[in-house]
């Protein structure tokens, strides 16, 4: 019996903890809900995150929502895993530099982009999207992953935001990011993940 439970809405930023939970390589429980025909708006679902948000965990009785902070808590939960540097690691603060910049600057800066926002650079916590982009850029020309050599479940924040990009075209040709996405696209867990998306 698991004692993890996955709210996953099909085709949404939730794809991005699933993807995780199969990394990890543990048992749970998946729910899944129609975001799309307001499932997510109802008593049942409000009762779990009253933000009316996927993704949502339940793990060990307690709940926790937004994408980073699950990511962050479960990497911690099952070390053996190998997808969070241990407190003491040099990456370790790489790790969590990279594990917010995607909810605290990298999203920001996509829907200011995507949506045509002009937005007072002062007045916010990221920067522009080229200036963004280019903090991905040369990261990732330190090695195949965010973390250089080794992948990480930050991986999966930053690449799962990019390949959202990629696939709404809202990014132009850009090959070192492309391959990158690539990368992570041909991992197995990414695969079965995918498979819960029907």
């Amino acid at each position: 019996m698991t004692n993890l439970t996955v709210w996953h809405g099909p085709n949404t930023r939730s794809t991005g903890t699933v993807w995780l939970v199969e990394e990890l390589g543990v048992p749970y429980e998946l729910k899944k809900v129609d975001v799309f025909g307001g499932a997510t708006r109802g008593p049942d679902f409000l009762a779990v995150n009253p933000a009316g948000k996927v993704p949502a965990i339940r793990h060990e009785g307690k709940t926790l929502t937004e994408m980073a902070a699950i990511s962050l808590y479960l990497a911690d939960a099952f070390p053996e895993a190998g997808l969070a540097p241990a407190i003491g690691d040099s990456l370790r603060a790489d790790y969590l530099y990279w594990s917010v910049f995607r909810p605290g600057v990298l999203e920001p800066a996509i829907i200011t982009k995507s949506q045509g926002l002009d937005v007072d650079p002062r007045m916010v916590g990221w920067g522009a999207w080229d200036t963004v982009l280019s903090l991905v850029e040369a990261q990732l020309a330190r090695g195949p992953y965010i973390l250089g050599e080794r992948f990480s479940a930050a991986d999966i924040l930053i690449g799962g935001a990019l390949g959202w990009l990629k696939h709404f075209k809202l990014m132009d040709d850009n090959p070192g990011i492309e391959a990158y996405i690539d990368r992570l696209h041909g991992r197995p867990a990414y695969t079965r993940m995918q498979a819960t998306n029907t």
